[in-house]
């Protein structure tokens, strides 16, 4: 990286305190965001904030093991740069753009800032058109948004992972676009795995991966989301090509603006958070959007600490989102996957000027039914299904049978289950949604809908075998409390 002025500016470290570390420039201030090195390059302190006309503070990206006061620091005259260009594709990366697949370091590649402004109001699209996952819960109750942000919001273990990686082996598969997959504070084995399944998979060739490890410290965790837009900007910009954009978990970058933020010294707002938070949540949302040379489609997991929607990390979160989908632990405990919660889980989408009039009544239908099973539960854990009037039986019968058909067994969860994973068309989940709803299958057992593709795999399920082998566990006993009261 080149210097400003063909002098190298030297500092001197004043205090380490953690990741902070505070240094005395005599001859000229580096300014805010540029990138420092220590050590001979072995430690990197990105310029946070200036103090005086002679100090500076920094937070360290990389562990400051060694470093002491009366030690050498250089400004390297420029911010933390990420690569880009066509070389990157199919490589892994930490947050200062090193490969970290084992591989040689890609050659042919520019070096850009990760600070970007971002597009302006007159460049971005806004023609909205739909983006087909192939989970039928996701096409027919919240559909994305090409060029969208689409959250997935759920506490810990609830399998937001496993829909993100589904959702990149359809995607990747069915569309030219680029993938950009962005690791921020997550388990170093969960990195491995998804390149393992991704190489395994054949999609490697259209994808990037950038990570910053949960070991890592906070100073590049906060950074490793903005490398990765600069990428995916390249690609939109110069490339004019489509980015599918994966976060895993935009939660952790609020986490580590939080720890950068208590380390710096300023004032924590509600629940410790940092009182920057919206702003610094805003300028790495803002960059991903629709543009006239390509879109950014982005697709973010969202931790939600103790379940609690009303946390500001999640409030915030939702705010800047086209779609939410919300994971709901009762639905994993019930064996219903994907445990999406239908009733909490919208999008913008949803409308008939852009769905079209059928699917957005069938949507709406698919809610009541749904919505009015649930407002019956009580009733039935207290009376039993016997003193439900006939009317009231149909909607349990058809929303039970509704819940069934929405899980789907995924491709990246065959290992596990034993079983083959299924992409369904929106054309077919709207059908078999339809049908259920017209009570074509009342006289189906609920377990033949359960974990499977269209619609009419459950006639073929029944034919191969008679006794109800595959229904959860919780449902079992669920309907056997019910026939006893």
């Amino acid at each position: 990286m080149n210097s400003k002025s063909s002098s190298p500016n030297f500092g001197t470290v004043v205090s380490v305190r953690g990741s902070v570390v505070d240094i005395r420039f005599e001859k000229r201030l580096p300014s805010i965001y540029s990138l420092l090195h220590a050590m001979e390059g072995t430690i990197a302190i990105e310029v946070l904030a200036q103090l005086d006309a002679h100090r500076v503070r920094g937070i360290a990206l990389t562990p400051t093991q060694g470093l002491a006061r009366g030690m050498a620091v250089e400004d390297t005259g420029g911010p933390l740069k990420a690569p880009v260009g066509k070389e990157i594709l199919s490589r892994m990366f930490d947050v200062f753009g090193n490969a970290i697949d084992r591989q040689p370091a890609p050659s042919d590649v520019q070096w850009r800032s990760v600070h970007r402004a971002p597009p302006s109001l007159a460049r971005r699209s806004t023609k909205s058109e739909l983006f087909e996952t192939g989970i039928k819960v996701i096409d027919v109750l919240m559909p994305l948004e090409r060029g969208g942000k689409a959250g997935l919001f759920g506490g810990a273990g609830v399998g937001k992972t496993v829909l993100l990686t589904e959702m990149i082996h359809n995607m990747v598969g069915q569309q030219e676009g680029v993938s950009i997959f962005c690791g921020i504070g997550e388990r170093c084995r969960e990195g491995e795995e998804l390149y393992r399944d991704m190489q395994a998979a054949g999609v490697l060739p259209n994808m990037v991966m950038v990570f910053g490890q949960m070991n890592e410290p906070p100073g590049a965790r906060f950074r490793v989301g903005h490398a990765a837009l600069t990428m995916a900007e390249y690609f939109r910009d110069d490339e004019h090509r489509d980015v599918l954009l994966l976060i895993d978990n935009i939660f952790r970058f609020i986490q580590a603006g939080m720890e950068v933020s208590g380390l710096m010294g300023q004032m924590p707002a509600r629940l410790g958070y940092q009182p920057t938070m919206g702003t610094e949540l805003a300028q790495l949302e803002e960059r991903i959007a629709n543009t006239d040379t390509g879109a950014i489609t982005s697709i973010q997991a969202v931790y939600v600490p103790a379940d609690d929607f009303t946390d500001p990390a999640a409030v915030h979160t939702f705010s800047h989102l086209s779609a939410s989908i919300v994971l709901s632990r009762k639905r994993a405990s019930e064996g219903l996957y994907p445990a999406i919660d239908p009733l909490q889980s919208s999008s913008k989408m949803a409308t008939p000027g852009i769905i079209g009039e059928r699917h957005y009544a069938l949507a709406q239908e698919i809610r009541r039914t749904l919505a009015q099973y649930a407002d019956l539960k009580d009733i039935i854990a207290m009376l039993g299904m016997e003193q439900l009037s006939p009317e009231d039986h149909n909607v349990v019968s058809r929303a039970r049978r509704l819940e069934r058909f929405l899980t789907q067994p995924f491709f990246t969860t065959e290992q596990f289950t034993g079983l083959n994973g299924k992409l369904v068309s929106l054309k077919d989940a709207l059908d078999g949604c339809e049908r259920i709803l017209r009570d074509e299958f009342k006289d189906v057992p609920e377990s033949a809908l359960y974990m499977i593709g269209t619609i009419d795999e459950a006639k073929a399920k029944i034919k191969s075998e008679p006794e109800p082998e595959q229904e959860p566990k919780a449902e079992r006993e669920h309907a056997t409390s019910a026939h006893e009261s």
